[in-house]
């Protein structure tokens, strides 16, 4: 239908698009201010009116936007996210339900599909998700052969870092974070000089090898990703180029004939 392809027209208008983003940043805002008691004493009921606002303006366009799309509305993920995160306001906060109030401020996530360099960049951390679940695996590995190398090592040398297994499990972690493990080295150097030779290579490995693993995944996909959108943008660009030669060739032949009809009376 005609109106369907003007509203289609204008909820992914620019202008549009822009509109919605300065309303989420708003609401953002609001949702920050309202964290103070002070204000939210002397300026509630207008706070709490801005968030009305705001939320109708999101329930107005998920309408349209369904109007427009129809089924295809639920075959983007993006529309889908953004419906489940303007369903999540539109409970109840009061009651039973109170606790969801704190959850009003997971609207400012819609940023995320609104502004189309997000999108990207989720998507992306998305694509790399495979790669990064076998990273973590073997990341796990490493971190469980040396929990039990340092439980059977050092338990009895410091036992408030390596007293059993889960305790050292949790001490690695922190290890490969970086967090405190000059404080556990010197305990355990203490009685075991030799111990440094376990923590240097133990953050060789998980840290400086294992976890920029991470990065060269997340990077991999960034590109991949980068690269499937501008073959999109290039195919997108073909096609309306294509579009508009077959407008002009149709409105050459349109032309032709007219000409050949004004032709004929001068054969006859």
């Amino acid at each position: 239908m005609a109106w369907r392809e003007r509203l289609t027209r204008f909820v992914e208008h620019q202008r549009f698009q822009q509109f919605v983003i300065a309303v989420i940043v708003a609401n953002g805002i609001t949702l920050a201010v309202e964290t103070s008691r002070s204000i939210v004493a002397s300026h509630g009921a207008l706070l709490h009116t801005l968030d009305t606002i705001a939320l109708t303006i999101f329930v107005v366009e998920l309408l349209l936007k369904l109007i427009a799309y129809d089924r295809a509305f639920f075959r983007d993920p993006w529309n889908v996210f953004d419906f489940v995160i303007v369903s999540f306001a539109l409970v109840p906060a009061s009651g039973p339900f109170s606790v969801l109030r704190a959850l009003r401020v997971l609207r400012v996530l819609r940023l995320i599909s609104a502004v189309p360099a997000m999108r990207r960049v989720v998507s992306g951390l998305l694509a790399a998700m495979p790669g990064m679940g076998s990273i973590v695996a073997l990341l796990a590995l490493i971190v469980f052969v040396a929990g039990v190398m340092a439980t059977k090592l050092f338990g009895e040398i410091a036992p408030e870092y390596f007293g059993s297994l889960a305790t050292s499990l949790f001490s690695l972690f922190q290890v490969m974070t970086g967090e405190a493990w000059p404080d556990m080295a010197k305990t355990v150097m203490a009685e075991a000089p030799m111990a440094w030779i376990f923590f240097v290579v133990y953050i060789l490995i998980s840290s400086f090898a294992v976890l920029n693993l991470f990065i060269a995944v997340v990077v991999s996909a960034m590109e991949d990703q980068l690269r499937d959108d501008m073959r999109a943008e290039e195919n997108e660009h073909a096609a309306a180029l294509a579009r508009t030669q077959a407008e002009i060739l149709a409105e050459l032949r349109t032309l032709q004939a007219k000409v050949d009809r004004l032709d004929e009376p001068d054969k006859v």
